[in-house]
């Protein structure tokens, strides 16, 4: 009889948000086949052993990705920056359900197009959000308390004392140029480093924000139709920090509109993962997976097209989903306006 196991290719699959995403793939299925690819596949071999079921293999993207080189595979998920897109067209023209997490809102477009001309008949993924649509995910869980949203303010704080890998790294590094917000209901591109923004801590400090081109922007505007969207990196202390423990990588919320009982509301939320940034991301990218390939008892989700996060995982209870895996969910008081 045909094995039934997942094949599942994670590019950067050793990296430190690759090994997370391995690691949590791997706490919920025993026997699927991991494939953890890379240029230095030597330095995988220790989490393919630890991992088992697991092996690694050589792709440098600047040399092409040939997929053929493959057995049957189920799910590529891409952990890596891969600017020419190779990955994500190799999906669509292949079959094969994919995730990629590093596009910005101006890098969507020639995989978008791609997809409009060609029939799609796997799930492909835009996570580009930040931490692969956890953010978003929230947001849209939170949205249901409000009959009308005018704004919505997001932030992300990285702590210098979190340790990240080189796909974090560059993102940390490269948030310089044009940012997509919605003011108004208008679209504007602005030169990031004019346009500051403070945020409050949860410490009641005050950091200094830069608008960032995040997916989260354009889909929360998508369900939300609030006409002033705005997605802002800090760099500060986290909130694990604080404590004197790990850092922490904390997403800030706040969410202005009329409540579903009349009452004008400001609503603050803090979405703090305790193990630092490359695993909550990794914790967002595991969600899609899950769905995707029917993990934890779900049914498989084989329905070809172009998803979000927030398209394919379901929000509704995402704030339970989030604190098993030991992220904090902290909701402030309500502030009138």
């Amino acid at each position: 009889m045909e094995s039934q196991k997942k094949r599942i290719l994670i590019v950067g699959g050793y990296g430190m948000v690759g090994s997370n995403i391995a690691r949590l793939i791997r706490q919920a299925d025993k026997s699927a086949e991991l494939i953890l690819a890379g240029r230095n596949p030597q330095n995988g071999i220790a989490l393919a052993k630890e991992l088992n079921h697991s092996e690694t293999a050589y792709i440098n993207l600047e040399e092409g990705f040939d997929l053929s080189k493959f057995k049957k595979i189920d799910l590529i998920i891409s952990a890596v920056d891969d600017h020419s897109n190779i990955i994500r067209e190799t999906a669509i023209l292949d079959g094969v359900a994919c995730i990629a997490v590093s596009e910005l809102a101006d890098q969507i477009s020639p995989t978008a197009f791609l997809g409009l001309h060609k029939k799609i008949v796997a799930p492909v993924v835009y996570a580009g959000h930040w931490q692969a649509g956890i953010l978003t995910l929230v947001v849209k869980q939170l949205a249901n308390k409000f009959s009308h949203i005018k704004t919505i303010e997001l932030a992300g704080l990285f702590d210098p004392k979190d340790s990240v890998g080189p796909l974090v790294a560059n993102e940390v590094s490269g948030f310089v140029g044009d940012a997509l917000i919605r003011k108004e209901g208008n679209w504007l591109s602005l030169q990031a480093k004019e346009n500051p923004r403070t945020i409050d801590l949860h410490n009641h400090s005050s950091a200094i924000g830069h608008p960032l081109s995040t997916l989260d922007v354009p889909s929360i505007a998508a369900f939300t139709s609030a006409k002033n969207i705005r997605f802002d990196f800090i760099i500060g202390e986290s909130i694990g920090s604080n404590k004197g423990l790990e850092a922490s990588h904390d997403l800030y919320i706040t969410i202005e509109g009329t409540l579903l009982s009349g009452e004008k509301r400001k609503h603050n939320t803090i979405v703090s993962g305790p193990r630092g940034n490359s695993h909550l991301t990794a914790v967002g990218v595991y969600l899609i997976a899950e769905k995707i390939l029917g993990l934890n008892g779900q049914p498989e989700h084989k329905i070809g097209g172009l998803y979000l996060p927030e398209t394919i995982v379901p929000s509704h209870n995402i704030s339970n989903r989030l604190k098993e895996f030991g992220i904090e969910i902290i909701e402030k008081t309500l502030e009138s306006v």
